[in-house]
């Protein structure tokens, strides 16, 4: 038996659901998550899915090594559909206890009851409430990393095709934001996809290992024990394998390396996609405009805005990114076996955190597969400086035949010039006269200073990038 799937992304849940009086969360103040596959995946019904599930798989595992009744394992399945309980009123109810999982356990027990009492006792058999949580904290977070390898993958394609398409197309290279010396987009969409690649392998990597959480009270699987488990970790692999989740080597209530692996491959994630949106950011300013998004926003003031909202969105993701992940490695200092206040501390920034990746990654995936590259304001670009980018060209050809120090007042005096006259740097340079000794005969100025040129080995570096799968 496999628990239960999850809740249709498509369908808005919990916090979001339209159906809920309160209106608690929409969305409202979330445009980067709000809609996104990953807010449904995270809402609280779907959470509360997750417990249920958990608690279910737990009955089916029992019963798969005979320690519950095969019945007792179809009645607990059967009762735990999310639909049949009150959110709200389990949320309300978790104040007298410090978690939903108590009321949750006493309203799921009475769902079964009502079928048949004989299978009421098998319900959270031996567990806590924190194997559940852990667990279903596990589950939603499986679910939502699903979601976005998705669109990691999205973005993935639509990158190594900017970059096979622009690979030799020159733009200016930007260091301190100034020009520096040219490079390609080509390039610079092949380290994006870079990022992103590196995103997704920390991200699989760390949902092949979420894993369940069964410890019992204190981490010692003691009432499992007392309720006849003859092998304790017989059960906690079928209870795992219930969940398509990993078997713990312990249980993990104060070890809590699984939470903090995610908080650091969703914050990477968050970070490696704000490195794009960033990037987008300023190259879209209206006096550059070497890229653009797709469709841009618009303006509640001023009708002429094509705004970058898409990279706006992702950009936030990864300035609150960081803060959330804090919170999550503050909590691996939890005392004793079970503690108060670190568990209990994760619940919040993790759905945060799994929401907000959840969101960016779509943005980004929709970002860069409608991005624009403006090929002819990027080569124009490369004359602002009125060929001073090739001056590091320069200084190489030159001081082998003037000498480093004449070669650098040469130029350094041609560039104040070029700055000054507001002239091409190549026709200052054939007015020197050092530079017209016959000796230098063979000396192509013109070459020299055409930046499309001097682009290293932008190209070699964009396809041996590309050749990662």
């Amino acid at each position: 038996m496999t628990a239960a799937a999850p809740a249709d992304p498509g369908d808005p849940v919990g916090s979001s659901d339209p159906g809920d009086p309160l209106g608690l969360d929409v969305g409202l103040l979330a445009p980067g998550r709000a809609g996104s596959p990953a807010e449904s995946a995270t809402g609280d019904r779907a959470f509360l899915q997750a417990l249920l599930d958990a608690e279910a798989a737990l009955t089916r595992a029992q019963a798969s090594l005979g320690l519950a009744p095969a019945g007792a394992a179809a009645a607990v399945t059967a009762a735990a559909d999310a639909a049949r309980f009150d959110v709200r009123d389990l949320a309300l109810r978790a104040r007298g206890g410090g978690n939903p999982v108590i009321p949750l356990v006493a309203d799921l027990t009475a769902a079964v009851e009502a079928v048949d009492t004989e299978y009421a006792p098998y319900v959270h058999r031996g567990a806590t409430s924190q194997d559940v949580m852990d667990t279903a904290a596990m589950l939603v977070a499986a679910r939502t990393l699903d979601l976005v390898l998705a669109d990691l993958a999205r973005t993935e394609r639509a990158l190594a095709r900017l970059a096979r398409e622009h690979r030799d197309t020159v733009m200016p290279g930007r260091t301190l934001t100034q020009h520096a010396v040219p490079t390609t987009f080509g390039l610079k969409a092949a380290g994006w996809r870079s990022l992103v690649l590196d995103a997704r392998d920390r991200v699989q990597a760390v949902r092949d290992r979420l894993p369940a959480q069964l410890g019992g009270a204190a981490g010692t699987l003691a009432a499992f024990t007392a309720y006849g488990t003859p092998d304790t970790g017989a059960l906690v692999e079928a209870y795992a394998r219930e969940l398509g989740l990993a078997t713990p080597v312990l249980p993990w209530h104060t070890l809590r390396t699984p939470v903090a692996d995610l908080a650091g491959a969703l914050a990477f994630t968050a970070g490696a996609l704000g490195k794009a949106a960033t990037d987008v950011l300023t190259l879209a300013r209206t006096e550059i405009r070497e890229l653009s998004e797709g469709t841009g926003g618009g303006s509640s003031a001023m009708p002429h805005k094509a705004n970058p909202v898409r990279s706006t969105l992702v950009a936030a993701a990864a300035r609150r990114a960081p803060q959330l992940a804090a919170t999550l490695y503050g909590s691996l200092a939890a005392e004793d076996e079970r503690p108060a206040g670190a568990w209990h501390a994760e619940w919040e920034p993790l759905r945060d955190l799994l929401r907000l990746v959840g969101g960016a990654a779509r943005d980004t995936a929709e970002l860069t597969e409608g991005l624009r590259v403006h090929a002819d304001a990027m080569r124009a670009h490369l004359d602002l400086t009125h060929g001073l980018i090739v001056s590091e060209r320069l200084s190489a050809e030159l001081a082998p035949v003037l000498g480093r120090a004449r070669a650098k007042e040469l130029l350094t005096r041609a560039a104040r010039r070029a700055t000054a006259e507001n002239r091409p740097l190549v026709e200052l340079l054939t007015e020197e006269p050092e530079l017209k000794d016959p000796a230098l005969k063979d000396l192509d100025l013109a070459a020299l200073t055409d930046p499309t040129r001097y682009t290293g080995s932008a190209g070699a570096l964009t396809d041996r990038a590309l050749e990662r799968s």
